[in-house]
Order: structure tokens, then C-alpha cells, then sequence
């Protein structure tokens, strides 16, 4: 046989693309029996092809910007991916129709599984996220719900249920659209039309707001300091302007929509799914927050020795939900910040989505 014959009947190796859609093929499949795919599930898939590959070259690229001394050997690669429960997770988020491509929907972050020894891909739902699963699953979804923040010199007036008002309301209005002062708070307004005695006012004010802001969320997206960098040396602080108001408005937000109850009734196999993968996630974000801090600050009850080792300096980290344990020198110029799903851009755009 000539080498083009052999070349012919070589067998051709599948792209990395064309395994992760037989992974989800087969998983489909395993859950709603033998049938193929639509189109939208198809494009949904790709979609998290896309953005997963996006995620996984930047995020190797960050782990080779590290010195050797603090890098993680294992890259962050397809190869490395924990194919069979990535599979089974698209499949879950995907028939409940979350789909990457779409701002704020969901973000997809690696973090490494010290049991298997293989990345697993947290997926991190934004507020639109958070709206499409409460319409989908809510037990009595509003008609349709506001949100606003309020400004010091906004006009706003709360009408609470009471004997003179046979339901929730109130009145609002905007003085002055291009000098609306201060924000003091903001509120969310769930309203039916049919059944208005359901009506639900929530207000929250600014110091309720900032309560749930991330502990340490990016300068980038709400605004503060950040470390400022020359030649890979530390040389201050810098402010960052960031987009305070619309952060504010998305807490606001996330809040109106995490509070339409789950129907029981309602919750399918994908729900239950997204909730486990909800519970692996943030128990593997406390066993990194041990594995990166234990050992590190002692707590030292016995009388001081006569000569103390001297502590080594405290080394900027690079944290993420993810994973809070890689650490970097103090020559490296790059920090990363604690990913909230808000936090996040979306993907292949810059800034909040308005």
C-alpha cells in the first residue's frame, strides 16, 4: 500500500469541537431518550463551546504570565477539562436555556478538582440569568416587575397596603433627569395586573445595596482603588471610576427576581441538576480557601521566643471564585479580583450591559 493509499484510510481525529458536541449529544440523548437535537439546542451547544474555549485560552494565559514558583503545572487545556460532567452540565443549563453568547445570562469559570485531577468549569448565573429561571420555575411570576434606583433628588412615595389602600403602589418621579443628585436607595415593584392585592413593593436602601456587594468586588465595575503597577513593581494606588449606578441597579435587580418563590411542581431534573452544581461549586471554593490559607497565619498563644522568625512578606494574590489560592510574586504586574456574577462582563463585549 503507497502512503496516499495509507494516507486515505488513515482514520481522520476528530476536532476538539466535534468531541464536545458528541459529549453532549450522548448526554442529551441519556436524559430525554434517542432523539436528535434541534437547532437551537445545537447552536446552544456551540455556544458553550465558544465561550469555553475563549475562557480556557485566557485563563492559561494568566497561569503562564505566573512565575514558575507559583504556577500550577497543569495546564488549562480541552485536554485537561473534565469532559463527562461538563457534558452533563451544558445539557442541564441549556434545556433551561441559558445560553453564554447572551449578556449577563451565565459565565463560565475553570477551577481545578484536586480529587480527579482535571478542571472543572463552574457556571455562574448573571441577573438575566436569574430572571429566565425565576419566569421558568416561579410559583406565581409577576406580571411584570420594576426596577429603580432613587436619587436625592428624585420624588418617591411608598403606598403600603392598608385600610385606605386596597394594595401595594407608589409614586414616582424624576425632577430633573440630568441632575438626579445622590443615590439613597432603590426598590422593586412585582405587579398583577388581574390580581393587583398581590401587588409587592420591596425598598432598599443604599446602605442595604452596598451590603451585598461582593467582598472584594473589581474596582473595574464598582469603582475604588486598585494597585497601581510599574515595571512589575507595586508603586501605589490608582482610582478607577468604574460603573457604580449600574451595579447598583443589577443588585436591585437580582434581588427582585431571587425573591418569586420556586414552584415544587415546577422543578425537573435540569432544576435539581443546577442546584447540586450550585452546591459542588461553592464547596470547592471553601476547600480552596482552606488549601490557599491553611498554614499560612498562625495564631501563636505561647509566650514570644527570644528571637522570632521574621514573617515573609505578604505577597499580592490573584483571587477568584474559583480559585483563591494562586498566589503572586511581588515582580508580577497582574491582579485578578473575586468573580461575581455581576462582576463579569459579557462575554466579548466590555463593561455592564445596558
Amino acid at each position: 500500500m503507497t502512503t496516499q493509499n495509507q494516507a486515505a484510510v488513515t482514520k481522520k481525529e476528530p476536532t476538539q469541537s466535534e468531541r464536545f458536541m458528541t459529549k453532549v449529544i450522548a448526554e442529551f440523548g441519556s436524559n430525554v431518550g434517542e432523539v436528535a437535537l434541534t437547532n437551537f439546542q445545537k447552536r446552544l451547544a456551540q455556544n458553550y463551546f465558544v465561550a469555553l474555549d475563549a475562557v480556557l485560552k485566557s485563563t492559561e494565559e494568566k497561569r503562564l504570565k505566573k512565575s514558575e514558583r507559583y504556577r500550577d503545572p497543569l495546564p488549562v487545556t480541552w485536554n485537561n477539562v473534565n469532559m463527562e460532567k461538563l457534558a452533563r452540565d451544558v445539557v442541564a443549563y441549556a434545556r433551561i436555556g441559558f445560553d453564554p453568547s447572551q449578556p449577563n445570562h451565565i459565565s463560565l469559570i475553570p477551577f481545578k478538582n484536586n480529587n480527579t485531577g482535571k478542571y472543572d468549569i463552574g457556571f455562574i448565573e448573571g441577573y438575566r440569568g436569574l430572571e429566565l429561571k425565576a419566569v421558568k420555575y416561579g410559583l406565581d411570576v409577576p406580571d411584570h416587575v420594576t426596577v429603580e434606583l432613587v436619587y436625592s433628588n428624585d420624588y418617591f412615595r411608598p403606598i403600603k397596603k392598608d385600610a385606605n389602600h386596597p394594595h401595594e403602589g407608589y409614586e414616582f418621579e424624576i425632577k430633573n433627569a440630568f441632575d438626579r443628585g445622590k443615590i439613597v436607595g432603590g426598590f422593586y415593584f412585582h405587579s398583577y395586573t388581574k390580581n393587583p392585592e398581590k401587588n409587592k413593593l420591596v425598598m432598599m436602601t443604599i446602605a442595604e445595596i452596598e451590603k451585598r456587594k461582593p467582598d472584594h468586588a473589581s474596582p473595574e465595575f464598582w469603582g475604588g482603588e486598585k494597585d497601581k503597577w510599574e515595571n512589575g513593581q507595586k508603586v501605589g494606588k490608582e482610582k478607577v471610576e468604574g460603573w457604580y449606578e449600574k451595579m447598583c441597579w443589577k443588585t436591585v435587580y437580582r434581588a427582585a427576581h431571587s425573591d418569586i418563590t420556586i414552584d415544587s411542581q415546577k422543578i425537573d431534573d435540569d432544576y435539581l441538576r443546577l442546584k447540586q452544581m450550585e452546591s459542588d461549586f461553592a464547596e470547592s471554593e471553601v476547600n480552596e480557601e482552606i488549601r490557599a490559607n491553611a498554614n499560612k497565619n498562625v495564631i501563636d498563644i505561647t509566650p514570644p521566643a527570644t528571637t522570632e522568625a521574621e514573617p515573609e512578606p505578604e505577597q499580592p494574590k490573584e483571587t477568584t471564585r474559583s480559585s483563591k489560592s494562586n498566589v503572586e510574586p511581588a515582580g508580577q504586574g497582574e491582579m485578578d479580583f473575586e468573580i461575581h456574577p455581576d462582576d463579569i462582563p459579557p462575554f466579548g463585549t466590555e463593561g455592564p450591559d445596558f
